[in-house]
């Protein structure tokens, strides 16, 4: 029961109504018997600063940004994370001693499949990212993170491109960053063994679409693995491609979950969270089956 004394927390977003985060985020408050509440909020991009001073009027304990907000709410905050600063994007915010302070567990979240799943030197791995959105960017520093040898970043645009690369300049965090126009990709793929797309070609309902064709996919050596970043439809037709050829797949809803869950460990200052409840309240809201 909601009541005077209930913590909040929630996400903005616009559009936000489609938002799986309050699903998860309640699940895992529920199961825990905690006196919070996570709750979606729409917020037009012109209403952000005066969103954050209504939150921190009404003792919001932290929050979610998502699209279009993640870019645009930094001059917003008092502190970013190192990580953040370095992929240029805020997902998680805090409420600490008056204060906004932002993180992004987007990248712990991309990570954390790779990591728990598959034991491999990372070091001696080669990663290409499809697009170069807000999405790769946090990607890129999950490559990074992970000592992949060689991050490219292909892209269908020259120069979005070098404004992807440019804005790496002065970070450690991806010192073998290159970019790639879309046509390199036939020279690029039989030596990729992560292959991430960051695009939304071949989202619901365009589930007919990939970003590549089948007779690309089979050039990608043995032991490579394919990572979607969408969850609807599972699986994308990307990782259907994948799996014809023999080719590891990975969708989008673990690092989700991941990213969520690493966000509500910080709002709830724990060690851990009931991660196998908000992976079964997702599915459930899906439709999906274990």
């Amino acid at each position: 029961m909601i009541t005077g004394k209930t913590k909040l927390l929630g996400i903005i977003g616009y559009p936000v109504e489609h938002s799986l985060s309050p699903v998860m985020q309640n699940a895992a408050i529920a199961h825990m018997e905690l006196d919070y509440v996570y709750i979606p909020f729409s917020v037009e991009p012109q209403n952000l600063k005066v969103a954050l001073q209504g939150f921190a009027s009404i003792g919001v304990i932290g929050f979610n940004a998502t699209i279009p907000h993640k870019e645009a709410i930094l001059p917003l905050l008092s502190e970013i994370s190192p990580i953040a600063a370095a992929v240029g994007a805020v997902n998680t915010v805090t409420r600490k001693d008056n204060k906004w302070i932002g993180t992004n567990t987007d990248v712990e979240g991309f990570i954390a499949p790779l990591e728990t799943t598959y034991n491999r030197d990372w070091r001696q791995t080669v990663a290409v990212v499809l697009g170069n959105g807000g999405a790769a960017r946090a990607v890129v520093a999950g490559c990074a993170k992970l000592g992949c040898a060689e991050i490219y970043v292909v892209g269908r645009n020259a120069q979005k491109l070098d404004e992807f690369r440019n804005s790496w300049s002065h970070s450690p965090t991806a010192v073998n960053l290159q970019v790639s126009e879309w046509h390199s990709l036939s020279k690029l793929l039989p030596q990729t063994n992560l292959l991430v797309n960051t695009t939304p070609i071949g989202m619901y309902p365009k589930v007919d679409e990939s970003p590549l064709a089948q007779e690309e996919m089979v050039h990608l050596p043995e032991g490579a693995i394919a990572y979607d970043l969408i969850y609807k439809p599972k699986p994308t037709k990307f990782l259907q491609q994948a799996q014809q050829a023999g080719i590891t797949a990975i969708d989008g809803l673990e690092m989700l979950l991941q990213q969520g869950a690493a966000a509500l460990k910080i709002w709830l200052q724990r060690e851990s969270v009931p991660v196998d409840v908000m992976r079964q309240s997702l599915f459930q809201q899906l439709g999906f089956k274990d």
